[in-house]
């Protein structure tokens, strides 16, 4: 089967997703002046009456056409944080901001609130995936289609490069990460910290409820294994960041990601586009790892 037909079998998969209008609509609400970068305070109309908040941040010191990062926001029950997370940090992400750092970098930064984060809460995450359900969507469906708009948003900007856009991010956040990447060949660069999850080595560790519902698609196991998607990134430059005793991605699931991948992006001649790197922690993004990330964004993008 080609790569185009497996995305279409993925994204079958992926219930009933609103059509992508041809323009997408944008209100900014704010814009203030930060050390590093400018902030913009967006509403993004992904379809219908729904808009999606965002923040979008560039750089000061950078003219001309700037490259991107999607930001993905992560999970860890703070409902409250999403897409601050962008521009405040958290407890299991070093410091400084991923703003701060991309800023520094040159990069502009988009990060939305997905559904039930940030000023999209008022509905519990399992009230939102219960009814989607009943009404034939997939939850994590319908976060990725806000991300694929959310590229169409900076397919539209005078300031971006549309042919340098990466995406990152740590625990549901590089979940997204890969997903999309796999999903939108736009994506030219994908990053995911503490993010690889083997189903089958999940299931067979009893892990299945260390992770959210958000991220469960119906009848996915019968068609793809977490390293069928992946592959669909290849020769795209891929870099994973993972903990070895982090009880959300298995070791032996690991294991079977980086072998698979490694023997496809060999096979492309693209061997040094697939990297992942393993690092004596948990659910955590290490020093170590927010250096390699920023270095394998220079290389890439």
């Amino acid at each position: 089967m080609s790569k185009e037909n497996k995305r279409q079998l993925l994204w079958s998969l992926l219930g009933d997703l609103p059509e992508r209008q041809s323009q997408i609509t944008i209100k900014k609400i704010n814009e203030e002046e930060k050390e590093e970068y400018f902030l913009e305070e967006l509403l993004m109309n992904t379809f219908g009456n729904t808009w999606v908040p965002a923040y979008f941040t560039r750089p000061k010191k950078v003219k001309g056409k700037l490259p991107a990062v999607l930001f993905n926001h992560s999970h860890g029950g703070n409902y409250q944080l999403g897409k601050n997370e962008l521009i405040k940090s958290s407890d299991y992400l070093q410091k400084p901001s991923f703003a701060e750092e991309l800023s520094r970098m040159g990069y502009a930064v988009l990060c939305l609130d997905m559904w039930g984060f940030g000023e999209r809460r008022g509905k519990s995450e399992s009230e939102i995936f219960k009814e989607m359900l009943w009404k034939g969507q997939v939850m994590w469906g319908m976060m990725i289609y806000d991300n694929v708009r959310a590229l169409d948003y900076l397919s539209t900007r005078e300031d971006i490069d549309r042919s340098k856009i990466a995406t990152l991010g740590m625990s549901m956040g590089g979940l997204m990460a890969w997903w999309l990447a796999a999903l939108d060949e736009r994506i030219s660069v994908c990053i995911d910290i503490s993010a690889q999850v083997e189903a089958h080595s999940l299931i067979r560790c009893r892990g299945l409820d260390h992770h959210g519902l958000y991220s469960y698609v119906p009848k996915l196991l019968k068609y793809f294994q977490t390293s069928d998607i992946q592959a669909l990134i290849a020769p795209r430059p891929h870099l994973s960041l993972v903990g070895n005793h982090d009880r959300l991605t298995p070791a032996q699931g690991l294991d079977i990601i980086d072998e698979t991948l490694s023997i496809t992006y060999d096979q492309l001649g693209w061997q040094d586009n697939w990297k992942m790197l393993r690092y004596e922690c948990g659910h955590i993004e290490t020093a170590g790892m927010r250096s390699e990330l920023c270095s394998f964004l220079q290389e890439h993008l």
